[in-house]
């Protein structure tokens, strides 16, 4: 069954232009040409990368974070608590309001002893600052290595700077040993990440990242198989362009150094704009759609490959949307609050707040917080209140803070007296 469905995939019209068949594309002791069985070397290389990032983070970026600064909050941890930690391990979330009314007759606990439980347990997973400190700096190691790799396989490369040269001879373009290696490095990298995706820092954008490192190694596979290596480098680099200013401004972010972080966000910000709107719509989507039609008709590997990068600049919007959004919040507020993958933590945060205030309205201790309205003058009771002696007692009381020893007594009315005798 595998060996019909190998055939039918490695058809000749699926990957190559018309003309074109496997065997134009052997390999000669002159002269060799991607093949497929090349990219098994990937995952070999990606268990290397985990590794290596292993001993970065413990050896190089643990210290470092230590050396710069990096302090973690004091947190307080959950009680041990059989029975809740069952149900946190089932669901992840806190309880629902009849589920927490169970979970507190099962334990013998107030329903806000529960959902303390729930937080404090909730705050324990979350991953430290060193563990996100670390990520980034591993992240920014390998972007500035990629980045500079790339500049120096392609800076003496024609298709560099004349893009129409990334057609000339296709498909029968050689296969030089400084592509290989550039090719090789970036798709065991995509792949590490992804053998890597359930201990990373999970971020708001997780489906979206997850979407993009598929994409990518699509994308890399695909173009190698068809011998689209010279667009498959150009894609690469426009990359690691702007990764290289992301990584840093959430190490700086994370070190509370708030004007570097700045600086480093705004730089990001212009590079990731001009190089995913401008630049790879050019160098990249115009070259593939309209240049690659001057030397063959449109095939299947052409609708595809296309179609991979369609989806590839889809994601490039929806990031910029966010950027844009951040830009212009950093023009109000004049400070950048959250790097811009923001940490999941950061909504659970949310939500642990808004927890406290529920459960804060429900014990009665829930307070305004001083707002526009805060200097609104108070309601005017109602005549009818102060007739009675209750209603005076509960005005005042409302007048007077628990605890207060610096309490004025109200005077009380004289008594009324007959006018005649």
């Amino acid at each position: 069954m595998l060996l019909p469905l190998n055939e039918w995939l490695w058809q000749h019209k699926f990957w190559l232009p018309p003309g074109i068949t496997w065997e134009d594309m052997k390999e000669t002791e002159e002269i060799r040409y991607p093949q497929p069985q090349h990219l098994l070397l990937c995952l070999p290389l990606a268990l290397l990368l985990i590794a290596l990032r292993f001993a970065f983070e413990r050896n190089i970026a643990v210290p470092l974070s230590r050396k710069m600064g990096l302090r973690e909050k004091a947190q307080r941890k959950a009680l041990p608590n059989p029975v809740l930690e069952v149900f946190y391990a089932t669901h992840k979330k806190g309880p629902k309001e009849a589920e927490l009314s169970s979970l507190a007759k099962q334990c013998d606990l107030q329903p806000r002893q529960v959902e303390r439980w729930f937080r404090h347990r909730q705050i324990e997973d979350r991953p430290s600052l060193t563990k996100k400190f670390s990520e980034a700096s591993w992240r920014f190691t390998f972007y500035l290595t990629s980045f500079c790799t790339g500049l120096a396989v392609l800076f003496d490369k024609s298709w560099l700077w004349d893009h129409r040269e990334c057609w000339t001879g296709y498909p029968q373009q050689p296969l030089l040993p400084s592509i290989f290696g550039y090719y090789m490095l970036q798709l065991s990298f995509y792949c590490s990440l992804v053998f890597t995706l359930p201990f990373d820092v999970k971020r708001k954008d997780f489906r979206e990242q997850v979407a993009h490192h598929a994409i990518t190694i699509f994308l890399i596979s695909f173009s190698y198989c068809a011998n689209y290596l010279r667009i498959g480098t150009l894609v690469m680099i426009i990359h690691d362009t702007a990764d290289c200013f992301l990584e840093p401004t959430k190490i700086f972010n994370y070190l509370k150094w708030q004007r570097t972080c700045d600086t480093l966000f705004l730089i990001f910000s212009a590079v990731f704009l001009f190089t995913r709107l401008a630049i790879f719509p050019y160098m990249v989507l115009y070259n593939t759609y309209y240049y690659s039609m001057e030397i063959f008709q449109p095939f299947f590997g052409y609708y595809f490959m296309n179609a991979l990068l369609i989806l590839l600049q889809l994601l490039h919007v929806f990031w910029s949307g966010l950027i844009i959004h951040m830009v212009y919040k950093f023009s109000q507020c004049g400070t950048m609050e959250r790097d811009l993958r923001s940490d999941l933590e950061e909504s659970e945060k949310s939500e642990e707040d808004s927890g406290q205030q529920k459960e804060a309205k429900r014990n009665g201790t829930l307070r305004r917080e001083p707002g526009r309205n805060s200097s609104a003058r108070p309601r005017r009771p109602a005549v009818d209140e102060w007739l009675t002696p209750a209603g005076q007692q509960a005005h005042q009381s409302e007048a007077t803070p628990v605890g207060s020893t610096n309490c004025i007594a109200l005077p009380t009315a004289p008594a009324p007296q007959a006018c005649c005798s």
